[in-house]
């Protein structure tokens, strides 16, 4: 465990003082319900704090660099960036996902690559940060790893709402509303991926996959934008 740690370490390029506090961020629940007689911690208190030092990190980083934004609109940046998908995208860019305890289960279902469980431990680490070296330390993090790749891809590139973007553009030429619906469920129930398609007047102009039904429906939304070109 000390070496995952370490590695963690130089990746994140902050040295815990607490390494408990660490190994907790990186712990999942599946893990400390397999090691129960070793009193394993899982991370979601962290992961509750981490949401919060997020948000307030994420703020004045928008209010001070984005000026010209109204309340509403800051209000949408800071939104995309603390999505899920967007955090589990920054998840990837590090391998956190080699470095959570999983239990057998959960690792076997491909854990370490579902976005829910990678944000959610995004959010623990920032949280684990936080206690243990202060906000300017997390704020040292974060900036590290979130908002310099925010600055290189671009907020509205971080993670597009393509729904919205498929509804713009129909209720341009039509007033008949767009419809979405699941069209089949696919694996097993404890690692389901599930097929929307989007349709508009009856005809299908649409489909995509997803580990949820958001998921799912946005990816057919993507792909109908394709189809529109």
């Amino acid at each position: 465990m000390e070496d995952r740690l370490q590695t963690f370490e130089q990746v994140i390029q902050y040295q815990f003082n607490n390494k408990e506090l660490l190994a907790q961020a990186l712990t999942h629940t599946s893990y400390a319900n397999e090691k129960k007689g070793n009193k394993s911690t899982h991370n979601e208190r962290l992961e509750f704090l981490g949401d919060a030092v997020l948000e307030i990190i994420i703020s004045e980083y928008l209010f001070f660099n984005y000026s010209k934004l109204s309340e509403g609109e800051l209000t949408k940046f800071r939104a995309k960036i603390v999505c899920e998908p967007a955090l589990a995208y920054m998840a990837k860019k590090i391998n956190l996902g080699d470095f959570l305890y999983l239990g057998k289960g959960e690792m076997l279902s491909g854990g370490k690559e579902r976005p829910s469980i990678l944000s959610d431990a995004f959010e623990a680490v920032i949280g684990a940060v936080y206690l243990d070296g202060g906000l300017r330390k997390a704020k040292s993090v974060v900036k590290k790893i979130l908002l310099e790749n925010l600055d290189e891809y671009g907020i509205k590139n971080l993670f597009t709402d393509y729904k919205t973007e498929l509804q713009e553009i129909i209720q341009s030429k039509s007033n008949i509303p767009l419809k979405y619906g699941i069209i089949r469920e696919e694996g097993p129930a404890h690692n389901k991926t599930f097929v929307a398609a989007v349709s508009h007047k009856d005809q299908i102009i649409g489909s995509g996959s997803g580990k949820n039904k958001k998921e799912a429906e946005q990816n057919a939304a993507k792909d109908a934008l394709k189809s529109l070109g």
